[in-house]
């Protein structure tokens, strides 16, 4: 008989992360002293998150999990994260008419920060309508939230080391996750410091930038906004214009970052390791570049074949040529890994080119990144089983496993994959089917094309759809029911669909 889940050691868990986590709202709190603006919002709201975590965390005094209360208190993690990350924004917006005030928006903004999924529920972005340290809050959600939620805790607190190996597995289940380490809370460290590195220095150089007449509206609080969100692959932007709101050179400076977050990064754990074989060799990695490569080529020849107009940003005027190649290295790095920056509005490009942008979302970045979407090395396996399956179908007596690498891929491990790409696709398909119909029933039905975009964006982690949902648009006008559906899409998503599905199905058989 299956082992049921123990709930006060799941809780107790829960309650740990959601502490901790609150504490992170000091970081806001401090801004809003500096700038003069709502303190009040963020110290109760704190306050709030961590009597809530506090009082959990007291259910077991010595929990013990096993791998099925592991998959719960990752599962459950993540939706309380969210919860309680959605009180600053109920707070701020509670007697305004900021659309956050409303507590599916709020949810929808706190879900879509901690999973980087970049999606907004309010088409007010602006510091005349929020406050910096509420703007900084949705920045620092995605960040918290683009290494792992459960890595980071595992790294800081040793309660969580113990059964570190399994919650870290939970929380990334797909192939990729690697202990570097002897100690999995040396792992989780190594793995944050790298990403913290290259925030610190994403961030350098923006604000660098800002200081000469290359990038005159970059100031610090930019910077640091941006450099919270490029490196988990977020997308959220303080400025409603997003990155079009910069100098083609500052967009430029986004591109190799967004790359870089689509990596596997314990290859920077080896290339810092003086072994840069490992990276070099890795064969998602190269895949993973080449792709990158020959996606931004395309998508770059398309737009100058269609007569991408010269255009005026920051007082810099760029030909055809050049605007056409920023605009296919910039869209495809964004895209391709889930960032969901943008510097035009490609909801408004030809249908060739949106649908290729469609495709692209459907790749992904590298599994051990913080790309959203299906992962490179996912594709390679299922292209390689399913040329397998033909090649032994034509000849029935010879025997051909899977290799990666030179490596042999473990069945088990074909079949979870396969499992897992199947779910994505039916999942994504029933949501965009369920979008289409309900944002019908309220008469602001989106076109077919517009809710697969919609359920794609949401369930890979992406952000930006097509037509209203585009770039420069917002999910506010969605009717509350899909808004809670794709709450849920970005919830799966991040998790990879297995962890929170398994606990629905684990028990049937009882």
């Amino acid at each position: 008989m299956t082992r049921t889940v123990d709930i006060r050691a799941t809780l107790s868990y829960t309650g740990s992360i959601v502490k901790y986590l609150s504490a992170t709202m000091s970081v806001p709190l401090v801004v809003a002293l500096i700038y003069g603006e709502d303190a009040l919002t963020f110290a109760v709201s704190m306050g709030i998150g961590v009597a809530i975590g506090a009082g959990l965390e007291r259910l077991d005094e010595e929990p013990d999990l096993s791998p099925r209360d592991a998959l719960a208190v990752v599962s459950l993690a993540w939706l309380t994260a969210a919860v309680i990350g959605a009180i600053p924004y109920v707070l701020a917006g509670y007697g305004t008419a900021s659309a956050l005030g409303h507590p599916v928006n709020a949810l929808f903004e706190s879900m879509s920060g901690f999973t980087t999924t970049g999606a907004t529920a309010t088409a007010e972005i602006s510091f005349e309508r929020h406050s910096h340290a509420l703007l900084l809050w949705r920045q620092l959600t995605q960040w918290l939230g683009g290494m792992g939620i459960i890595v980071l805790m595992v790294a800081i607190l040793p309660q969580l080391a113990v059964n570190g190996a399994q919650l870290m597995k939970s929380e990334a289940p797909g192939p990729g996750l690697q202990k570097l380490t002897p100690r999995i809370a040396e792992t989780a460290r190594a793995l944050w410091l790298i990403y913290a590195g290259f925030t610190a220095a994403l961030i350098a150089i923006l604000f660098g930038l800002g200081l000469t007449p290359l990038a005159p509206n970059m100031n610090l609080y930019n910077a640091i906004a941006h450099g919270l969100s490029t490196l988990p692959t977020g997308g959220f932007s303080p400025q409603a214009e997003s990155i079009a709101a910069f100098s083609p050179v500052v967009q430029w400076v986004f591109v190799p970052f967004m790359v870089i977050a689509g990596v596997n990064f314990a290859l920077f754990w080896y290339l810092l390791r003086d072994e840069p074989r490992r990276m070099f060799e890795n064969t998602e990695f190269r895949t993973y570049m080449g792709l990158v490569t020959a996606f931004a080529a395309v998508l770059a020849v398309g737009l100058f074949a269609g007569g991408a107009p010269s255009t005026a940003i920051g007082g810099v005027t760029e030909g055809v040529t050049a605007n056409a190649l920023r605009q296919g290295a910039f869209q495809i790095a964004s895209l391709m890994n889930s960032t969901g920056f943008a510097t035009a509005d490609f909801a408004q490009w030809d249908a060739q080119t949106r649908f290729f942008l469609l495709f692209v979302m459907f790749v992904g970045g590298s599994a051990g990144s913080t790309g959203g979407g299906i992962k490179v090395i996912r594709w390679l396996v299922v292209g390689k089983a399913l040329y397998r399956e033909l090649y032994t179908t034509a000849n029935p007596d010879v025997v051909r496993p899977v290799r990666l690498g030179g490596e042999v891929v473990d069945e088990d491990v074909i079949r979870g994959i396969m499992v897992f790409t199947l779910l994505y696709f039916v999942i994504f398909a029933l949501a965009a089917v369920f979008i289409e119909l309900d944002t019908a029933r309220v008469g602001d039905g989106l076109s077919g094309t517009e809710a697969l975009a919609g359920s794609l964006a949401t369930i890979g982690n992406i952000g930006p759809g097509l037509g209203p949902l585009g770039p420069f648009g917002s999910y506010e006008f969605l009717p509350n029911t899909t808004k809670v559906l794709m709450i849920g899409l970005m919830w799966i998503g991040r998790l990879e669909i297995v962890p929170v599905l398994a606990l629905f199905v684990a028990g049937l058989d009882e």
